[in-house]
Parts: C-alpha cells; sequence; structure tokens
C-alpha cells in the first residue's frame, strides 16, 4: 500500500465527515439538512434534490420548489418521516420549512450528534492506518521492504494518522462553535 493512497483514503474520510456535520442543523436555514432525505418517487427512492429546487430566502427558512407538482405530497411525506425534524407547511406550489430557534437543550444534543460523527470520522482514519500497518508488516515478512524501511513507512503513516484526526477534530469545534452560536 502506498502512502498516497493512504493519505488519499483518509481524505476522502474528512470529507465524509464533513457531508455528516453539514446535515446537522444550526440555528440558520441550510439547504444542506435536507441531504439525506430521500423521497418514494414512482417506486425508487429519489433524493430531494433531484426532485426539487431548494432555496434559503432568509436565515429561518427552507423553501422546495417540486420540479413536479404531483410530487408535493410525496415530498411533504418524506420530510415529515425524515429525521431532520422539521414540519413542512405546503401552499399548493411551494413547501416551506420554518427553522425555529433551538433551545439550549436541543444545541446540547446536536452537539452530541456532532460529537458521534466526528468520533466515527476518527474510528475511520485509524482504520486506514491499521489496514495500511498490516500492510507494512506483510510486506515486511515477505521481505519486500528492509526492517527499517517498514519503521519508517509506519511512522509516516501515524503522522498521517495524526495529521487527520487533528483535521476531525477541527471540524468538530467548528460545528460546536457553529451548534452553541446564538
Amino acid at each position: 500500500m502506498k502512502l498516497a493512497d493512504v493519505e488519499s483514503h483518509m481524505q476522502k474520510t474528512i470529507e465524509a465527515t464533513q457531508r455528516s456535520f453539514n446535515t446537522i442543523r444550526t440555528g440558520r436555514a441550510n439547504a444542506s439538512l435536507l441531504d439525506r432525505v430521500s423521497v418514494e418517487y414512482y417506486g425508487a427512492p429519489t433524493p430531494l434534490k433531484s426532485l426539487a429546487s431548494i432555496n434559503t430566502p432568509d436565515s429561518s427558512t427552507i423553501t422546495i420548489q417540486p420540479f413536479d407538482r404531483g410530487s408535493m405530497n410525496l415530498i411533504e411525506k418524506a420530510i415529515s418521516l425524515s429525521d431532520v425534524g422539521l414540519t413542512p407547511s405546503n401552499d399548493g406550489s411551494v413547501i416551506r420549512l420554518n427553522i425555529p430557534p433551538l433551545t439550549t437543550e436541543r444545541r446540547k444534543e446536536l452537539a452530541k450528534i456532532a460529537a458521534k460523527y466526528a468520533e466515527e470520522g476518527r474510528v475511520s482514519v485509524r482504520n486506514i492506518r491499521r489496514d495500511a500497518v498490516d500492510s507494512i508488516r506483510k510486506q515486511e515478512k515477505n521481505s519486500e521492504v528492509s526492517e527499517d524501511e517498514a519503521r519508517d513507512l509506519q511512522e509516516k503513516v501515524q503522522k498521517l494518522t495524526d495529521k487527520y484526526i487533528a483535521k476531525v477534530d477541527e471540524l468538530l469545534a467548528e460545528k460546536e462553535k457553529d451548534i452553541t452560536t446564538v
């Protein structure tokens, strides 16, 4: 396994963690809150953003305008059943989601969810490290690399791991700041 591959896998983990953080609601309206919502459309689960245009006209409202008016009720139902925690209101042409201000209690819950996502990201990075170290040891055992080279490679993998875990921690600190800012 090459170091470039290891770093690439770790970078993808960071991006996945960032996407997870984007789905957590802060006090402001954000279209990415609806990224995980899928609508049962003609018998197939379809991402909401494929069925409608999603806008944020102000900091406390998300508007969803379906491309096909016939899908309005399906979209409304999917949002209601999702884990977004918002109630859609339908005026016949546009679905509105009003984002209520967060309570202190809810902010703490969201911070815990963010911490859980961060821990998942750290675990993924550590799993990549474990796989890389196992691969290096196997190469050493098969005499493909010397003992010194193996040790150097393992140190480099550890440095990459530390770097990417620090990035996850930075993302978490940033998200917690967003959540706790009133």
